[in-house]
């Protein structure tokens, strides 16, 4: 495949990356308005989140399985129509349970759709190029956070939470049309059947190291679940305000995923994430000292976000080293473990927000990031006590 055809192909993965990142995280930007509307408590709508991300956790790996040796046209497109039916059913829900169990589908499309366009960009880059193709296609879920959250969230506030649904049902639609027409047949990809994934499951070294990803995700959930009221707390109500600041936290992920990919190419994956704990655990707790004046807010949330997306291109890669025989599965567990992260984070928050409320979310979070930081400590020196035995 040529350079100019792989980044075409690149390019198509990032914008169906943009339309589930914006379905996957606009729940964030719109928890207010879904409980207003549904009639119930801000933390009982953070259920929504936990729900998707239990389902995507669970459904990742089975969706690796059973889909491992179809065309990754077939695949791609059939995980796009699943988005697109899930975000109609919760755009149409009546109830927080159904609303819940309609983002089942839509998690079961995103847990397909996602670590298989990983697995491609992998497969297409040349090794001293993979940090780049990574960071390319995950940007599209970082762009979704500059335009699709906050888009999102201001159609919710300005004319209900089910708006921002059906905006999302459209753009799938769209999404369905492009990938089956200008996603290539000939797409080459490593075929994974059942045999082969319980194999490398039983990698402990390999599953240890991918855990490693809930840590981190956890710790960053625990005040990211509830970013909207903490908006609303240093800035008040305003919609178009509020919508200012989803869009400065977009800008800061856009940056930090392709910083990471940078750092990944030039000082190594292990390094990038050490970088990434220590930023984490000294910025978190300042979301305890609220309210903030506008301005320090604007700042501490673009740093915050800048440095929390630097994240995944170098985990990504490290895992693809870590395991190249498996990177397909590999980066389906891993895309996995984000979201067994953040449904241990949003329970995590939940019950913080309801004992100590929003001020305890910040230092919580701080705190469980040193805990991530020493879990990549010792999957890094697993890694290397491998190494030195083989």
């Amino acid at each position: 495949m040529t350079i100019r055809r792989e980044g075409t192909l690149l390019a198509l993965l990032a914008f169906g990356n943009f339309i589930i990142g914006m379905g996957a995280f606009v729940v964030i930007g719109i928890v207010t308005p879904i409980a207003e509307g549904l009639g119930v408590s801000k933390a009982s709508a953070g259920i929504v989140l936990t729900t998707y991300a239990i389902a995507y956790a669970l459904l990742s790996p089975i969706g690796a399985a059973v889909t491992g040796k179809l065309a990754r046209r077939t695949v791609l497109v059939s995980a796009m129509g699943l988005f697109l039916l899930g975000s109609v059913g919760s755009a149409l829900s009546s109830s927080i349970a159904v609303l819940a169990a309609s983002r089942i589908v839509v998690a079961l499309g995103a847990a397909m759709f996602t670590p298989i366009a990983a697995g491609v960009a992998v497969a297409l880059a040349a090794p001293e190029r993979r940090g780049k193709a990574l960071a390319t296609v995950f940007g599209g879920i970082t762009l979704a956070q500059v335009v699709g959250v906050p888009a999102g969230a201001w159609m919710a506030y300005r004319f209900g939470w089910a708006s921002a649904f059906w905006a999302i049902a459209g753009l799938a639609a769209f999404g369905v049309a492009v990938l089956f027409f200008a996603v290539p047949r000939d797409v080459r990809f490593q075929a994974m059947g059942v045999g082969e994934i319980l194999a490398a499951m039983k990698d402990r070294r390999a599953m240890f190291a991918t855990a490693f990803t809930a840590t981190l995700i956890t710790a960053v959930y625990i005040v990211f679940t509830f970013f909207g009221p903490l908006i609303e707390a240093s800035i008040g109500n305003n919609p178009e305000v509020r919508t200012g600041y989803l869009m400065l936290f977009g800008l800061g992920a856009v940056a930090g995923n392709y910083a990471g990919g940078f750092l990944t190419d030039r000082i190594g994956a292990k390094n990038t994430l050490i970088i990434v704990c220590v930023a984490q655990a000294a910025i978190m707790p300042v979301f305890s000292i609220i309210p903030l004046a506008p301005l320090a807010f604007a700042v501490l949330v673009g740093v915050w976000s800048a440095f929390g997306w630097s994240f995944m291109a170098p985990q990504q890669s490290r895992l693809a080293a870590i395991a190249p025989q498996a990177i397909s599965l590999v980066l389906a567990l891993n895309a996995a473990m984000i979201y067994v992260g953040i449904a241990l984070g949003s329970a995590a928050a939940s019950f913080i927000l309801d004992w100590k409320g929003l001020a305890a979310l910040g230092v919580s979070g701080g705190l469980a990031v040193l805990l991530a930081l020493v879990h990549l400590l010792l999957s890094g020196r697993a890694t290397a006590s491998h190494h030195a035995r083989t």
